[in-house]
């Protein structure tokens, strides 16, 4: 459909799914409702600093990431568009009297601004565990600059329901 919505997944998103409610033995469909929403129409998907983050944990994610998800799950950020959205996030970013300098150097150092920026360029909606915190100081939160500067964001939930996701349990053998 053309008003089908895609999805951009943070980190938090895989690292929790696999910590908690979606861990690779009590909800497989989870990982399967991901990749089929990928293959078949790139309605999901994440960015190549988020696949290096990943990479970093040595676990079953990590797996996931290097033999299970294909490698077009994380599209390349190295494209005109991201990278001037990119500038225009780190601008409003340092712009910013209430974050503290290390909230600040924390957020340029990580993907969080690469993923707005993708977001932003690619008309999608970013996903992530991350809520809207107006006063914080000690934290650059992604919705904080997603409201500022037009980005629609949701959480692993909504995005699930969007997309029409039902696991159900099967009796074990």
């Amino acid at each position: 459909m053309a008003d089908e919505r895609s999805f951009l997944l943070d980190a938090n998103v895989f690292i929790e799914a696999k910590r908690r409610y979606y861990a690779f033995d009590i909800c497989p469909g989870f990982w399967e409702c991901l990749l089929w929403h990928h293959d078949g129409s790139c309605r999901v998907l994440s960015i190549d600093k988020v696949k290096k983050e990943l990479e970093r944990g040595g676990d079953d994610l990590t797996k996931w990431v290097a033999s299970i998800a294909p490698s077009t799950c994380f599209s390349s950020t190295n494209d005109g568009s991201v990278i001037g959205q990119y500038g225009h996030i780190m601008a409003w970013v340092q712009g910013q009297g209430q974050f503290y300098q290390e909230a600040k150097a924390g957020f340029a150092s990580g993907a969080d601004g690469w993923l707005i920026a993708y977001a932003k360029a690619n008309g999608m909606i970013l996903v992530t565990h991350e809520v809207l915190a107006p006063e914080v100081r000690n934290k650059v939160p992604m919705p904080n600059v997603c409201e500022a500067l037009g980005v629609a964001y949701a959480n692993t939930f909504d995005m699930l329901r969007e997309l029409e996701a039902a696991f159900s349990w099967e009796p074990a053998s």
